[in-house]
């Protein structure tokens, strides 16, 4: 669909409608858009396969390449496509139907003079095209008996174009002017893979590599660590493959976007790179020195600029990886006083419980001395028993869904009153012991509780 919503942006369209229906004997799914449409002439010649020269120079705006749009993306769903298009006051129509053509064994336009009960015909406005689909046994695996799973199939595929559609167009669909794409009467919203409007996304200035073919784009951005963002908008942003899948470089060719979440094997995707996104944009007229494919989904780097953003990976990817270093390290530092130590040596890392941390230590001090030594076994046997292996699964599928467990209010409160007592000891000020528990575990994830406990403690001390 999105090769023929391609020919409504080139036609000057504000608005694009998508209508479906997927219930009855004949299914169908129309999409019609105010462009400055077609004479029939140009009807006609919009229906002949490779109607265009892919060598020929087009406008800037022009999204097309190779004439095959409109018929591939059609017949790769349907096997009866209608056209209408209204131009200068006139409406024409021409209709490819596959099965027609087997019978007549002749690849020939059928151009109907009525037009009223062609469905959707009537979403047309003065200027505009519509382009019918109908006959979608390719859509549907050519389920064709079983009403009801033919409608559960179709509106599956729609939900997963209107995210595409969201991803793939969303530079047109943001700012003054911009396109509005409405699925039955629904407007999407763009998604923009960048999180631009997030304050905590790194956009890094925009770079040009002049080259014979024209000028290239390349903008880095650095996604903010999710704990920054909604759950909602994380996983959305992440799409169905997740943020793994997601990361590395954007191509876009005229602001519509080509090919997304891959490094084009000038590096691996990792869990420490994934917040990494690099936006490239080529003019139309490079085409074949990206090689872009007829679908317009694939491409290749040309040499000239392999080496440049090899460059421009090392920065972006350093980036990605100091927002989570610089997280984990903040969760270790013993200024901040944190349950588990990290400790390197040899060659390997291995995290211990910190039993110097205030709630093992006021907690030990109040037990007999004969067993001391039995409730420091139980901890380092806790350490000891960390599952590296299962954590190390979770992460690198699923970090966002890695959390801390929920701690029971007693043991927090014991927790956060031994903690203050041996910070306020050594002489720190209540507003730094607030920031140095804000940033650690258990007192970040339960920091309206651990807040509410500080302030009845200070309370209480200030009464005495």
């Amino acid at each position: 669909m999105s090769d023929i919503m391609d020919n409504s942006i080139t036609a000057g369209a504000t608005h694009i409608w998508i209508i479906t229906d997927a219930c009855g004997d004949d299914p169908m799914i129309a999409l019609v858009d105010d462009g400055k449409g077609m004479t029939e002439d140009e009807l006609i010649a919009a229906m002949r396969p490779g109607s265009r020269n892919p060598r020929a120079a087009r406008d800037e705006p022009d999204l097309g390449r190779f004439g095959l749009g409109l018929k591939s993306a059609s017949f790769s769903q349907c096997r009866r496509l209608t056209v209408v298009s209204r131009k200068e006051g006139r409406t024409s129509a021409a209709v490819w139907d596959l099965d027609d053509v087997a019978e007549r064994n002749d690849w020939a336009v059928q151009l109907p003079d009525d037009v009223e009960n062609i469905p959707a015909v009537q979403q047309l406005g003065p200027t505009g095209t519509l382009v019918l689909w109908q006959k979608l046994d390719r859509l549907t695996g050519g389920i064709a008996h079983n009403t009801a799973r033919r409608s559960e199939i179709i509106n599956q595929r729609i939900a997963e174009t209107e995210r595409h559609l969201r991803l793939v167009f969303h530079r047109f669909m943001q700012g003054s002017g911009a396109l509005r794409i409405l699925l039955n009467g629904r407007q999407l919203q763009p998604l923009d893979p960048f999180a631009r409007h997030n304050p905590a996304t790194i956009v890094d200035p925009e770079e040009t590599l002049p080259l014979a073919g024209g000028v290239v784009t390349i903008q880095s951005f650095t996604l903010p660590h999710h704990k920054q963002m909604s759950m909602s908008e994380w996983d959305e942003i992440g799409g169905p493959e997740g943020h793994l899948k997601s990361q590395g470089f954007y191509l876009y060719r005229g602001r519509r976007l080509i090919v997304h979440g891959t490094w084009f094997g000038l590096c691996r995707q990792s869990e420490l790179t994934k917040l990494s996104r690099i936006r490239i944009d080529i003019p139309n007229c490079m085409d074949a020195d990206w090689k872009i494919d007829v679908k317009k989904s694939s491409a290749q780097l040309p040499p000239v600029v392999r080496d440049r953003l090899r460059r421009v990976i090392e920065r972006i990817q350093s980036a990605s990886k100091r927002t989570y270093i610089r997280r984990g390290q903040k969760l270790v530092d013993h200024e901040r006083l944190p349950m588990w130590n990290r400790v390197q040596a040899d060659g390997q890392i291995r995290y211990r419980p910190n039993i110097e941390h205030p709630a093992f230590s006021a907690f030990a001090d109040s037990l007999p001395a004969e067993l001391r030594n039995g409730f420091f076994n139980c901890i380092a046997l806790v350490g000891a028993s960390l599952p590296v292996e299962a954590l190390h699964a979770d992460i690198a599928g699923t970090a966002e869904q890695v959390v801390p467990d929920r701690i029971d209010e007693a043991s927090l409160e014991q927790a956060v009153r031994a903690t203050l007592q041996v910070l306020t000891g050594a002489g720190k000020e209540i507003s730094e012991i607030i920031a140095l528990m804000k940033d650690v575990d258990p007192f970040r994830s339960a920091w309206a509780d651990t807040h509410r406990i500080i302030d009845s403690t200070l309370a209480i001390k200030e009464d005495k």
